[in-house]
């Protein structure tokens, strides 16, 4: 029943600067729950000036060990306050939970990171975390319930030979944008928002502005965001000698995250994987169309390419896509109004709703059924849906 606590292992919150849109899809699960009568727990990392604990939303958020020993301490917490039910996040490492409990467990996977660990971890470390991901992990966890939001996650959990009947797939929701704050930038701007690691590819942003600029010398680059790959990436631009084009942000609030979507021309998503990609419907409620990888796996579903934005096989057809957008305007308001006419097609409360009926014993609602519905609204979606306060960028 709803009084039941629901205790949530993740890595991290989006108070963390390194937080990104897995850490606020758990978190807007979190707060719903809430809502609907759950005693909600969510412990993570602590970081450098995170308080011990905070209340948001009617949600406990508990700040505990760092990056790594946030494992150990989500695990004691398990086994010595026994509660109802555990959502274990899995950012690539579990966090054991079934080790300590026999039931009551879901697992979250919002993508399966086999290209990223030897990207981030060189060496025995990367060749370990994905053997501890896909082969323990799995056999760890046989009897419990996945979730997963994409059906292109969940291909990549069937490969890793998880049963499909314990595979619920929900997506992430899309907040409305907020009213335009800013006008649209009088020059080509590209923006790129998210955590700056290694396996986001913000180089290839990089990349692309630097060729916009043979034939647009004005066309710049906002990166939103921060993380340690910080430095690496400034050293790049600095080598391509492109300072005066693109501007750092950093770790901004919402409204300046969406002041920055309001100035841009297209966004980048050059992410070696992405679960879903919820930059993408933030993006789509400003009016800004999306270049992303096809590989990635979550924005073959979050993208719809050639409607709301385009998906690409490689660098230089990354770089040509954004060049190409950037000079042709009639192409990019199609995609503009492809974007906001979609924006609006996944909520948080429907989210909220299947992750409810899964804790309440319940099957999430059919991933085809939703899939088919989902299609249908985009198919008869145009530029005549387009909400009066949000016209389409020129």
């Amino acid at each position: 029943m709803r009084a039941s606590s629901v205790l949530i292992l993740n890595w991290r919150d989006t108070t963390n600067p390194e937080g990104g849109g897995s850490e606020r899809y758990v978190e807007e699960v979190a707060k719903g729950l809430a809502v609907l009568g759950w005693s909600v727990t969510v412990l993570c990392a602590a970081y450098p000036g995170s308080p011990r604990e905070a209340n948001r939303d009617e949600v406990r958020y508990l700040y505990r060990g760092s990056k790594v020993t946030v494992y150990l301490r989500g695990l004691l917490h398990t086994w010595s306050r026994r509660p109802d039910h555990v959502i274990d996040v899995q950012n690539g490492l579990p966090f054991f939970t079934r080790l300590v409990r026999r039931d009551g467990v879901v697992v979250l996977v919002h993508h399966v990171h086999q290209e990223q660990w030897p990207v981030v971890y060189p060496g025995w470390r990367g060749r370990f975390g994905w053997w501890l991901e896909s082969r323990v992990a799995p056999r760890l966890y046989r009897d419990c319930r996945y979730v997963t939001v994409s059906s292109a996650s969940r291909d990549e959990l069937l490969d890793l030979r998880v049963d499909a009947a314990r595979i619920d797939v929900i997506h992430n929701g899309t907040d409305p944008a907020p009213a335009r704050q800013l006008p649209q930038a009088s020059v080509p701007t590209v923006v790129c928002v998210g955590r700056i690691v290694p396996h986001k590819q913000v180089e290839h942003a990089v990349d692309a502005i630097g060729v916009a600029r043979r034939t647009m010398p004005d066309a710049r680059l906002i990166v939103v965001g921060s993380g340690w790959w910080e430095d690496s990436l400034r050293a790049y631009v600095r080598e391509c000698g492109l300072e005066d084009a693109v501007e750092f942000r950093g770790h901004v609030s919402e409204d300046d995250k969406h002041a920055a979507y309001d100035e841009a021309w297209v966004l980048a998503l050059p992410s070696l994987k992405e679960g879903w990609g919820l930059v993408v419907g933030e993006a789509a409620g400003h009016g800004v169309p999306t270049v992303a990888y096809r590989s990635a796996g979550g924005p073959t579903e979050s993208v719809r390419d050639g409607r709301t934005g385009v998906l690409v096989d490689d660098r230089a057809e990354f770089c040509a896509t954004i060049t190409r957008l950037l000079a042709e305007q009639g192409e990019r308001q199609r995609l503009a109004a492809g974007a906001l006419a979609t924006a609006g097609a996944f909520t948080w409360a429907a989210t909220v709703r299947s992750f409810d009926r899964i804790l309440t014993g319940l099957p999430a609602a059919e991933p085809e059924t939703a899939a088919a519905e989902q299609a249908a609204e985009l198919e008869t979606a145009g530029p005549a849906d387009v909400p009066a306060d949000r016209p389409v960028p020129l």
